[in-house]
């Protein structure tokens, strides 16, 4: 099946930028850093995107409802398309090594409505000994073995991860 017209838009938005956010090529960004550099494209596209680290800046979702139909339990994301009904998730030195990856696919398979993901991982990170990890390469290996195995259903109609 052929992706959702709209994901073009949003990889021209990534393409675009590319040269001042990829990590192979410099160290300077972190996920907020290429949050904010994507932020104007993206919202020129219909994205809510998170502003800052502050409570009215945040973008949340709902997951479970409450008494009187409050909601009683909401996460926290960076980005949300209510038309496209998608989540965005950017990661950068705890994407792989934090399990942050792992933590998105689970908390962003109960936010109400999501029917897409999108998730963001650095194409280089160095730690320790560790030399340019590619966080980007081992999501995709780990998204081929989820599918290729059948023995995790997630509930969504597609799944994009970018490397940056």
């Amino acid at each position: 099946m052929a992706p959702p017209r709209w994901i073009t838009q949003f990889n021209e938005s990534v393409k675009s930028s590319q040269s001042l956010i990829e990590s192979s090529l410099h160290e300077r960004f972190d996920s907020d850093q290429v949050l904010q550099v994507l932020r104007d494209s993206l919202v020129d596209q219909g994205w809510l995107i998170e502003a800052g680290k502050k409570a009215a800046d945040k973008i949340s979702r709902p997951v479970l409802y409450g008494d009187r139909g409050a909601t009683k339990v909401n996460y926290e994301i960076d980005g949300w398309h209510p038309t496209h009904k998608a989540v965005l998730e950017i990661e950068s030195g705890r994407g792989w090594q934090g399990n942050a990856f792992y933590r998105d696919l689970v908390r962003t398979s109960l936010v109400q409505d999501a029917e897409y993901l999108i998730i963001g991982l650095r194409l280089s990170y160095s730690y320790a000994s560790v030399k340019n990890q590619n966080d980007y390469q081992k999501a995709l290996d780990q998204m081929d073995a989820i599918f290729a195995s059948g023995r995790l259903q997630l509930p969504f109609k597609g799944i994009l991860i970018f490397g940056w």
